[in-house]
């Protein structure tokens, strides 16, 4: 089984430099580049799946946003913003000679496409948003901003596992082994134990958000959307509580006017392990 390339780019931060670590899959002169950037607590290894089933066809992406992973954790936890990320991922697209890149992002993944797509000159061509857009409710926020940060540490990788289960039931994994598989990439040895491969303070900007935070941030998100002009693939967990119908009915009807695909039984959010998944995306974005 193949596996992927581990890579750093230095991006510059409000107070300083920091490395971000990126995972690279198939040939790396292929000049069709598609990035993957993964959700929140997530990382790049998320995407080994959908990453492996594409390599064939692109040089494959996938970033550890800052604070993530293999990269670096941020001196001043209030750098772990949307906006300071779409920089690090200008910075990267020039590390790897990009003209032109795919984009498949899930949820804060997604929002960093969104904000990268809606600039003039983005050089996105095709955008995956995967369980997200520019309205996001407040109750989902609340009960990520509730478990995101909060210390645990784990005796085994069973622990793990089970716990994961609890905070992230929506990704819906079919088997033991995808449970298994999707936790262990994000978990770091920690003595006897585990700990998550995060830094603990990336939850603190979403529990600082007051409702007037999160309506003028929306109220930008949705410029922005309307300001995209690229063919958009909206993939939407049908039990999603971050992202529900009404939303996806308002982003069909304005910005790209994505095509949606809706999956049964998946909530927040779907995580590409499924072939029907997969295939959904690579119709998409090679056009079969």
């Amino acid at each position: 089984m193949s596996e992927p390339r581990l890579n750093h780019v230095q991006c510059l931060g409000a107070l300083g430099l920091h490395r971000m670590a990126y995972w690279e899959w198939g040939d790396a002169t292929n000049a069709r580049v598609l990035v993957c950037a993964h959700g929140l607590s997530r990382q790049g290894r998320d995407f080994d799946v959908l990453a492996r089933s594409m390599s064939a066809q692109y040089r494959v992406v996938c970033p550890d946003v800052v604070g993530r992973g293999r990269s670096d954790f941020l001196a001043d936890p209030k750098g772990y913003q949307i906006a300071a990320y779409v920089a690090d991922m200008v910075t990267l697209l020039a590390r790897l000679d990009a003209h032109s890149v795919h984009w498949v992002g899930t949820s804060m993944g997604g929002l960093i496409g969104l904000g990268l797509a809606s600039l003039t000159g983005s050089p996105i061509e095709r955008l995956v948003l995967n369980d997200v857009g520019p309205r996001m409710e407040t109750a989902a926020l609340a009960r990520i901003g509730a478990y995101v940060g909060t210390p645990v540490r784990f005796a085994g990788l069973d622990e793990a596992v089970a716990y994961n289960r609890t905070i992230a039931a929506g990704f819906a994994m079919k088997s033991d082994a995808d449970w298994r598989e999707i936790t262990a990439s994000v978990l770091k040895p920690d003595g006897d134990g585990f700990v998550f491969r995060y830094d603990p303070r990336i939850g603190d900007p979403i529990r600082a958000m007051t409702p007037e935070v999160i309506a003028a941030s929306e109220t930008q998100l949705w410029q922005m959307y309307d300001a995209i002009d690229i063919p958009t693939l909206l993939v939407h967990g049908a039990e999603s509580d971050l992202l529900t119908a009404a939303t996806v009915a308002e982003m069909v009807a304005r910005g790209p006017r994505p095509h949606v695909v809706e999956l049964p039984g998946v909530g927040h959010a779907p995580m590409f392990f499924d072939p029907p998944q997969i295939e959904a995306v690579r119709a998409f974005l090679l056009g079969s």
